[in-house]
């Protein structure tokens, strides 16, 4: 098999069916009238009210009047019974799901003494390193013997531990940069440190669309200036870039003090790769910074798993900072910024998270130390081309049967689309009992009209189990009616 040799071009988003977005427009203007119908009925009387409500409050603003709690109430409390399935084994290949059942729409579920075993295809674990046995399994179970399992203080305190130290060299060592910092949650590390870095008034952030809701939220409490391109739209970035330097900071019209252009390596709902050489290119042309959260491509992109840096080939000097998290590719917790040495140190002395969260646990670090080194060896780099051949594989057989794939070639996400929110639950749960576990995704995490089911393959995926999936998905697709594609792939592009 070839990962392709034109790597992020290949991809062109197929738009939505007309007739599909009219119908998909449609069906929530229904499920709309009939939520303002039962809220009535519920003021009334004539419907018990399960969800939140607010007794004897006179003259207080109302904590859960809002489209959001409208929408849970009627719409997602709906649709929700594929979604949030509690597991009850390690999220390897194959899971344990604990069976449920609701009898009153999905308000409450009452759990059974059954389980279902199914093919995992909902979790992040890339390479396949979620496990509870094998020899990475026993350095960390020896690890927590030497440090125990909670550190229970902060960096800045007594939370520091040699075996912390020692991750943070790894880290920067594997991604090729003078320092790293590590914090023991992904999501903090978005949105605790870019108010570091931004630095408030007089810098300018652009930020992709599409980015996730902790680097939104960190360029929100920063204070900068943000205005956000279009996705993966080089010319969109440039227009801004150029636009906004010649009009410096508003009132003043000032220079910039710094302007930073965020983007993600892998876009975990899309399924896209950033085209990191044209960022690197407006970056050194516009003198930018470069912020680049690699949570879903680093380990599961590239050669050496070394992220979106080692798919394309660039300079890691290229890029001012890395971000990723530990949560997806090696089985663990937490996250780190990696760069120079000098913004590091400056990160120690400024981050929220270094003064106020309780530092990474041993046994976390551990974890992530063993996968890094694991990542150098042949069982490692097999790891690597596995979950590249499955993504291939996997991706053109889907297209091939007809369903709208979106996302690059090379990504190991591939969300298919389902435009209607209950078909949805009607794919994930019927799948399910068919033995293979994924989840939906609908308004607000995606577009209203681009409901879609989402795929995380995994190097721990056989070939056998990824054909079962594929067949499954098949009959879905014909009984759903959900294969609007007019892509057409022949059988000799599908190699495995």
């Amino acid at each position: 098999m070839k990962i392709s040799e034109k790597k992020n071009d290949s991809y062109e988003k197929e738009e939505v069916p007309f007739v599909i977005a009219t119908l998909c427009h449609l069906s929530y203007l229904l499920v709309s009238v009939f939520g303002y119908l039962r809220d009535f009925m519920r003021n009334i009387g004539l419907e018990k009210k399960k969800g939140a409500s607010e007794k004897n409050r006179d003259g207080y603003v109302q904590l859960y009047n809002s489209f959001e709690s409208f929408y849970t109430r009627n719409i997602y409390r709906r649709i929700s019974h594929g979604w949030n399935l509690p597991i009850c084994s390690v999220p390897a290949a194959k899971i344990t799901v604990i069976d449920r059942e609701s009898d009153d729409y999905n308000w409450s579920f009452k759990y059974l003494d059954t389980r279902t075993e199914a093919i995992n295809l909902g979790s992040y674990n890339y390479l396949g390193y979620s496990s509870n046995k094998g020899p990475i399994t026993d350095q960390v179970e020896q690890s927590i013997k030497t440090y125990g399992i909670g550190v229970c203080s902060t960096k800045c305190e007594l939370g520091r531990l040699e075996i912390q130290d020692l991750l943070e060299k790894k880290v920067a060592e594997f991604l090729n940069t003078e320092a790293a910092i590590v914090f023991g949650m992904g999501f903090a590390t978005n949105s605790t440190n870019i108010p570091s870095i931004a630095g408030g008034k007089g810098c300018l952030i652009l930020s992709d669309e599409l980015n996730h809701a902790s680097l939104v939220l960190g360029c929100r409490l920063s204070g900068s200036i943000v205005k956000v391109f279009k996705h993966n739209d080089m010319k969109s970035l440039e227009s801004l870039l150029r636009y906004w330097i010649v009009k410096g900071q508003p009132k003043t019209h000032r220079p910039w003090k710094k302007i930073i252009i965020i983007v993600e390596g892998i876009y975990s709902m899309e399924g896209t790769i950033v085209k990191l050489p044209d960022i690197i290119r407006l970056k050194k042309k516009y003198k930018a910074y470069v912020y680049l959260d690699e949570a879903h491509s680093i380990g599961a992109m590239g050669k050496r798993g070394r992220g979106v840096i080692d798919y394309y080939g660039c300079d890691p000097k290229d890029v001012d900072m890395f971000m990723g998290t530990f949560t997806k590719s090696f089985g663990a917790a937490g996250g780190y910024i990696a760069g120079k040495k000098d913004l590091i140190d400056y990160i120690r002395c400024k981050s929220h998270s270094c003064f106020y969260a309780t530092s990474i646990s041993p046994p976390i670090c551990q974890q992530i130390i063993s996968v890094i080194d694991s990542l150098d060896t042949d069982e490692g780099k097999k790891r690597i081309e596995t979950l590249a051949r499955n993504t291939s594989y996997f991706r053109r057989s889907l297209i091939k049967l007809g369903f709208i794939i979106y996302g690059n070639n090379d990504s190991p996400v591939v969300p298919l689309l389902i435009y209607f929110p209950g078909k949805i639950v009607a794919f994930t749960s019927q799948a399910l009992k068919r033995g293979v576990a994924t989840i939906g995704a609908g308004f607000p995490a995606t577009p209203l009209i681009e409901s879609r089911t989402r795929f995380c393959i995994s190097a721990a995926h056989t070939k056998e189990m990824l054909d079962k999936v594929i067949e499954v998905t098949d009959k879905m697709g014909d009984e759903l009616a959900i294969k609007y594609s007019k892509k057409k792939l022949t059988q000799e592009e599908i190699i495995y």
